[in-house]
């Protein structure tokens, strides 16, 4: 079967912890000529107010969720879904399905020669994907990232460890990873942190097709 994928193409995913600097990784590595595809932007298109999967999502934890607009209240369904892991799992089923679709339909669209494709998934650990050739994970202490959270992001310490306390474990993101890039430091550290990732994705074979 013919794949999606031109040859030369290079699927790379990245993932880290919430307030481990994701985002500012896959800025960097756009600099360099990387495409990235990101599932957190996906992830909040995919429940947009109308679509299928926002009208799920009342359906399962009410109208509590929404804001006086009708979008979605993300932190109002944050705080709902975060405090109990029976409705984390309700969570996921519901929204999952649709942002794997659309991660799908953008990674397919990467048909150019020698082209760097970068999933950033915060839950890239958690599962498998086909023809990914190298996983990098973005690693900082959890207190740190807590830090930053409640610094930048407007997070209160409670919220911001219970994001963090819901996902993979830092051992465990560490473990799977083929490259870990770590942000424990300065930008001037992470940037030079991204050089050496870039070397290194710059090494990986090509995605095979699918």
């Amino acid at each position: 079967m013919v794949g999606p994928y031109g040859t030369g193409v290079k699927l790379i995913g990245l993932g880290g912890g919430i307030g481990s600097g994701k985002s500012t990784v896959s800025a960097y590595l756009a600099v360099r000529g990387a495409v990235i595809v990101d599932a957190d932007v996906i992830a909040r298109q995919v429940v947009q107010a109308g679509t299928p999967t926002l009208a799920a999502l009342v359906d399962r934890f009410g109208s509590a969720i929404l804001d006086e607009s009708g979008a979605l209240d993300r932190k109002a369904l944050a705080a709902v879904a975060f405090a109990d892991p029976e409705l984390l799992k309700a969570l996921n089923a519901i929204t999952h399905p649709a942002i794997g679709v659309e991660i799908a339909r953008q990674i397919a669209a990467q048909r150019d020669d020698d082209a760097v494709v970068v999933l950033d998934a915060a839950l890239l650990f958690d599962s498998a994907r086909e023809a990914m050739v190298g996983r990098m994970a973005v690693d900082v202490d959890p207190a740190v990232a807590v830090e930053r959270l409640v610094a930048h992001r407007g997070f209160s310490p409670h919220d911001a460890w219970a994001r963090v306390n819901a996902q993979m474990p830092r051992e465990d993101r560490r473990a799977k990873a083929d490259f870990v890039i770590d942000n424990s430091g300065d930008l001037e550290h992470l940037e030079s942190e991204v050089e050496r990732a870039w070397a290194w994705i710059l090494t990986c074979a090509d995605s095979p097709p699918i």
